[in-house]
């Protein structure tokens, strides 16, 4: 199986139906806490508009308040070139560009068609690149989409294809509601790999259905070097009925063992989510978190019993 690294994704996709803003000072802590553990990238907030996703109201000042080497390993939600410019102007270098595969959900999460997306695209990437940095060609919906149903694979690789999406170094496949099966994400993943310009692929699913983890892997099967999860489980799009939380993130370290999580990575981990969901009144759907606070002692990732 390839090697895929993880980005974790709680302060943005994570936190976003929280519907509770969490201070700057916590935001940079758990961004510091996660980088010292090991985690290769952090997503950690989004240029949307405060009053639509009250969650994100503080990105900017967490940008501010993280270092230039800090933000090397961090990305930014964006989906047009002003959100680029801006978050550019702070320091962002990690930009994920994000437009649905669908209209309708496009319609309902940014306001726009899929075509005024792709076709503002190309101003996005001039930006980012003025900048030094990296951008991301982010598709959500590429599976499903909450009003339309099924999405058409074909669809997927037309815009993969589309010259105005150039300049992306990565395409993100998102299982927005996590719908997909392990057959069809593999199958989108290989076509994307062989039917669309080299670019890293990077998986975003959820665990919806319980199939997050599965899917996931099938992925770095097909060729994801990237996946995304975050902590506890937590997320959801709000704007996707029928979305639930992502794919843990301790689930996918758990099922894909790189060579820098441990045993005390994991127990460092799994008191993080439960501190954060605690706060925030989340419930933990990591089951690798389950079960390390197990009874199964002789297992070696189980850890010790705590109180709050």
């Amino acid at each position: 199986m390839t090697t895929a690294i993880l980005r974790d994704v709680t302060l943005r996709d994570g936190l976003q139906l929280t519907g509770k803003v969490l201070p700057v000072e916590r935001k940079v802590d758990i961004v510091r806490r996660l980088l010292a553990l090991g985690v290769p990238a952090l997503e950690i907030g989004s240029m949307a508009r405060p009053d639509l996703v009250p969650p994100m109201a503080n990105t900017m000042e967490l940008i501010g308040a993280l270092s230039p080497e800090e933000l090397q390993r961090c990305w930014v939600w964006v989906a047009t070139p002003r959100h680029v410019e801006k978050a550019a102007a702070a320091g962002v270098r990690h930009f994920q560009y994000c437009f649905s595969v669908s209209d309708a959900h496009n319609k309902a999460n940014i306001g726009r068609t899929t075509e005024d997306s792709v076709a503002a695209m190309p101003d996005a990437v001039r930006l980012a690149e003025q900048a030094g940095g990296s951008i991301q060609l982010c598709l959500a919906t590429s599976f499903t989409c909450p009003f339309d149903g099924p999405v058409d694979p074909e669809r997927v690789l037309a815009i993969a294809n589309d010259p105005r999406t150039e300049g992306a170094g990565d395409i993100v496949l998102a299982d927005t509601l996590g719908q997909a099966n392990p057959a069809e994400v593999a199958a989108l993943v290989s076509a994307v790999r062989t039917r669309t310009p080299q670019r890293r692929i990077v998986f975003h699913g959820h665990d919806t259905w319980g199939m997050g983890v599965a899917n996931t892997l099938a992925a770095i099967e097909a060729g994801a070097t990237m996946v995304d999860g975050a902590l506890g489980g937590l997320g959801g799009c709000p704007f996707a009925p029928g979305a639930s939380g992502n794919t843990a993130s301790e689930d996918l370290l758990f099922a894909t063992r790189p060579e820098w999580f441990t045993p005390a990575t994991l127990a460092a981990l799994v008191g993080l989510a439960e501190d954060l969901l605690a706060d925030l009144g989340e419930p933990n759907r990591s089951r690798a978190a389950e079960g390390a606070r197990s009874k199964a002692e002789a297992f070696r990732w189980v850890v010790a019993q705590r109180t709050r």
